[in-house]
Formats: C-alpha cells, structure tokens, sequence
C-alpha cells in the first residue's frame, strides 16, 4: 500500500474535474449525478460544489446527508491505468452569500447566469470521512 497524504489526495482531486456525488434516493435506491468541483478542493478533505436548491440531488441530502464521490483522473504514461477515488463522507446544505463569494469562479455564471444572487442556488460542502485510492499499483485508504 502507498502512503498518500491527505493534501496529496487534494492536489490529485484539483487536477480532476467532474466527480459522480452519490446520494440516497426516495425509496432508498442510489443516485448518481456529475458535479464539478472547479479545482476548489480543501487540504482538510472538503469539497465544495454550487448547485439548486430545487433538484433530486439536494432533496436526497435533505433526507439522508451521507454521499458518495467517484473521481477518475487521467490516464499514466505506458498505459499505466488512471488513478481512482472514492469517497464517503456527508454532505452540508449551505445558503450563506459569504460561502458563495468564498468558492464562487466566474465560469460558474454558465448554470447560474445571476452569480452569487442567482435565486436558488446553495452551495454543497461535503465533508469526507473515508478515501479509497487505486492508480493500478498503489492502494491505500485515509481514514478522517
């Protein structure tokens, strides 16, 4: 098993895009929707991610905080396979104006054309609790 620090799975997690959050449905069945993280990833294993107030996805978390994340990032050099996470953790509802100015980027203004006023919007802040790492030669978990 390697030995990869929390802030290394952070960097890694900064270089990759869109994850899968997973939550818990109506009826208990599993949803999965792409989100993008921006970059804005935390050391202390956070991640943050705009969305609306009026959607599955945060009704889900109304009902049930614990999520899943999946990430794949780019494949290595020689055909070495991608790294991959997944994560558990809870998610937080948040609907304060200075966590939005805090994790807001200005290419967020494609899904929310009115900025940190656009009515609905909240900001997702998931909290891990377990990573899980494969790059198809090291493995390890972090436990937080």
């Amino acid at each position: 098993m390697a030995d990869k620090t929390l802030e290394d799975i952070a960097q890694d997690m900064r270089e990759i895009d869109f994850t899968m959050l997973f939550t818990r449905a109506e009826g208990g069945e599993i949803a999965g929707r792409p989100m993008s993280n921006n970059g804005d990833v935390a050391f202390d294993g956070d991640s943050w991610f705009f969305t609306y107030e009026d959607t599955h996805t945060v009704r889900d978390i109304k009902a049930d905080p614990r999520v899943a994340m999946s990430l794949t990032g780019k494949a290595g050099l020689l055909g070495k396979p991608p790294l991959f996470l997944s994560i558990e953790g809870r998610a937080e509802i948040i609907r304060d104006r200075a966590a939005f100015e805090a994790h807001w980027f200005k290419s967020l203004r494609m899904w929310f054309p009115e900025g940190i006023d656009t009515p609905g919007m909240v900001l997702l802040n998931i909290h891990a609790s377990r990573i899980h790492y494969w790059d198809g030669t090291d493995e390890g978990e972090i436990r937080l």
